[in-house]
């Protein structure tokens, strides 16, 4: 015991303290001491009704009757009058699936309390935990059985613990877990795959290599089920290092080991790694099934590599192994993840001339890419689909419509179909919460947050962190820190995300030095005097909030603070993230210290296309127009490719500098860009540049390209004729933007 406790699991996490643990206090109580009654031999009428039940046992079809329509007739032919323990456990033991056996199980337990059996017979008590288990809509009453039984069994426990991990209700089961522990067992080889899960799951990596040393000293690393939770877990916490050094030290590998492996490696981006792996597999005899090859797909399809992902699919035909439904589900998500609306739309039309009908995840998968598209025609398409395929009732295909509706901008629609859910989950109530924030609606955001509170469901940190980004990007300070107290006092620790949606809000909004203020507390908590409305939690910056810092030095021009948060950087490496150098070059520059930029900016060894508009955008909010242009040519020189904001930067530089050839070659290199859309926002921009240039000709070509045009394109082109005296034109175009005829 006191090895395992050293060993294994941390006291003050898992193990309940005996100064302050009491089962009582947490669970409710049976009456289980009722007075002492004498026992009695099994009666005559008992016993023939165990060899009624006995043949039911030999014949199929008289145990399934037994089962669904005898069972309250058997309980009521039941005589409890003496001692009936054998009887008890007879009938959980026929009794032991799930549906109707509930009644039997409940009548045996209530016998079981009523005969003071609780404290004599513990092999009772045991049995009816690992039975309740069974059932989703039962474990609570296992829970309060488990706690009542004065010796527990490994069997119990492992029931329990099972169940909890099946219905990711992780505390409860590490609760038990320590449980366990205190009480001097031993997880074995069946149980500790499901507690390397629950680490894996939560991602605890630190008792997850206390459960790794236990393994290790037990020997139980042998075991490939084992082995196969160590890489998983390792591979979910980061560390692919330890999840290949526990690869390499198995002595048997099956396909499952070989696809948590190759999936680790696509998780993390390596896909050369994951290749190499999944080929290595081959060739030492292991066959990939139906799972392996949805994991190399889907993985595919996670990093953008689509192509890949289709490759793959016609090589497991190749192989002879179709495709299933979700072979499909994986490439549909991994494109959605990625942004690939379209490209989701395709695999979904292809799919269904496979002949593969969609289910309910490939609804809530596709769902997303119409919201995406903003096509709301599309989206409708596929909810009429899965009413008519009855698949409309699933609680994650609810979800995506309500998500669908709310960014295809009929929130009418969202409302009308979360009144409608009959089984509201905490996931669904943040997704119509985040509609509501999103949308500006506060009130009703907290109208449905205060609901929660009197419901079963308790709001989580998700529901408060969307809560506070709310507050925090309206202004609404007071009521943001009331909220997270709030928070606190429920029992729920702020994390990093709820720090930084605060940061983050209060320097969108305005409240720049409030941002930096909880910034420093979030470095000294125990030192924070001047804002007492911020619980003492001790949260470590992350890159997120240093760039929300950064940018609120930016947005007031705060050099110093800027320069001190630069020293945090250096201090605790994070000069190698690429956000973070990027906004230090940002802040630079936006700070007038164009020569700090410029060389942080050279220093930067992976750049991208956000470091160059950074600096681009700097020399040109200094007035050096020049020095701009110059960096875009050297951009496209060392190959990055420009984005829709690099042009956006680039276009008042032309402006200033009124050449009109250099803003005719940034049109023609639009033109030619297949990863730049001729949209609105840019049109506008190309219009006004043109203008100012003196070419008014070039202004109106460009309005006259736009096939949609909306309120800023049109007084974009007002503008430009108004500045070049040409008022006739310009009232003109105003007559026919009030009217709405702009074709």
């Amino acid at each position: 015991m006191a090895t395992l406790q050293s060993g294994l699991l941390p006291s003050n996490h898992l193990l309940p303290d005996n100064s302050s643990f009491n089962i009582s206090t947490t669970h409710h109580r049976f009456n289980v001491f009722p007075p002492k009654s004498n026992f009695h031999p099994i009666t005559a009428k008992n016993s023939a009704l165990k060899q009624s039940l006995v043949s039911t046992q030999t014949d199929p079809h008289a145990q399934l009757l037994a089962t669904a329509q005898g069972a309250k007739k058997i309980i009521s032919n039941l005589s409890f009058e003496h001692n009936n323990e054998v009887d008890c456990l007879y009938l959980l033991n026929l009794f032991n699936t799930k549906g109707s056996c509930f009644y039997v199980w409940k009548q045996v337990h209530g016998q079981y309390v009523k005969l003071g059996l609780m404290r004599s017979n513990n092999l009772i008590g045991n049995k009816l935990v690992i039975l309740y288990s069974k059932r989703v809509e039962s474990l609570d009453d296992a829970r309060r059985l488990f706690d009542e039984i004065p010796e527990r069994t490994v069997l119990a426990y492992a029931a329990l613990i099972g169940s909890y991990c099946q219905s990711d209700r992780w505390e409860e089961l590490f609760a038990v877990f320590g449980l366990m522990v205190h009480e001097g067992m031993l997880p074995d080889k069946y149980l500790v795959p499901t507690i390397l899960k629950a680490c894996s799951a939560v991602k605890l990596l630190r008792i997850g290599k206390m459960v790794h040393g236990y393994v290790i000293r037990n020997k139980l690393g042998t075991d490939v089920f084992v082995g196969n939770g160590l890489i998983d877990l390792y591979a979910n916490c980061g560390d692919l290092t330890y999840s290949r050094n526990v690869f390499n030290t198995m002595r048997e590998r099956d396909v499952v080991s070989w696809t948590a492996l190759f999936s680790a490696y696509m998780d993390r981006g390596h896909l050369e790694e994951a290749i190499d792996v999944f080929h290595s597999m081959q060739v030492n005899g292991v066959k990939p099934d139906l799972i392996c090859w949805n994991a190399l797909v889907s993985g595919f399809a996670r990093n953008g590599e689509i192509d890949s992902a289709f490759q793959s699919l016609e090589e497991m035909q190749e192989k002879e192994l179709k495709p299933k439904v979700t072979s499909w589900n994986g490439v549909i998500s991994g494109c959605v993840q990625n942004e690939y609306f379209e490209d989701a739309l395709d695999v979904f039309n292809k799919m269904l001339l496979f002949h593969e009908n969609p289910n309910a995840v490939t609804v809530a998968s596709i769902l997303p890419a119409c919201a995406g598209m903003k096509d709301l025609n599309l989206g409708r398409a596929i909810h009429g689909y899965a009413v008519k395929s009855n698949l409309h009732r699933n609680i994650h295909v609810e979800g995506s419509l309500i998500d669908m509706y709310s960014k295809c901008g009929r929130n009418d629609y969202s409302e009308k179909l979360f009144g409608q859910v009959e089984n509201k989950n905490i996931t669904l109530l943040n997704e119509m919460i985040a509609n509501y924030v999103n949308e500006g609606k506060m009130d009703s955001a907290l109208g449905l947050h205060r609901s929660m509170k009197n419901d079963a469901l308790k709001p989580d940190e998700i529901t408060y962190n969307t809560m506070l980004a709310g507050h925090a990007r309206h202004g609404e300070k007071n009521e943001a820190y009331k909220l997270l107290c709030e928070m606190t006092q429920t029992g729920l620790k702020p994390n990093i995300v709820s720090f930084n949606a605060l940061i983050s809000g209060f320097q969108q909004s305005g409240l720049t030095y409030e941002a930096l203020k909880l910034f420093r507390i979030m470095q000294s908590p125990s030192t924070n005097c001047f804002c007492v409305d911020v619980p003492n939690v001790l949260v470590q910056p992350n890159p997120i909030t240093i760039t929300g810092a950064l940018a609120a030095c930016a947005d007031l021009s705060l050099l110093r603070q800027g320069k001190e948060i630069h020293g945090y950087i250096m201090k605790n490496g994070f000069e190698s993230n690429i956000f973070v150098s990027s906004t230090l070059v940002d802040m630079y520059a936006k700070c007038h210290d164009i020569s700090s930029a410029t060389k942080l900016f050279w220093n930067i060894e992976d750049r991208n296309t956000v470091s160059w508009n950074s600096l681009i955008g700097g020399h040109i909010a200094n007035k050096h127009p020049e020095g701009g242009l110059k960096l875009f040519n050297a951009m496209l020189t060392e190959g990055y490719i420009p984005s829709l904001i690099t042009f956006m930067i680039l276009m008042p530089a032309c402006s200033d500098m009124a050449v009109v050839s250099a803003g005719r070659a940034l049109h023609g290199y639009i033109l030619k860009s297949q990863n730049i859309e001729l949209n609105n926002t840019l049109a506008s921009a190309l219009i006004d540049m043109y203008a100012k240039c003196g070419s008014v000709v070039d202004a109106k070509l460009v309005f006259d390209s736009v096939t949609t045009k909306d309120i800023a394109v049109c007084n974009a082109m007002i503008s430009a004729f108004s500045a070049h005296g040409m008022v006739d034109n310009a009232a003109a175009l105003s007559e026919q933007r009030e009217i709405g005829n702009l074709a």
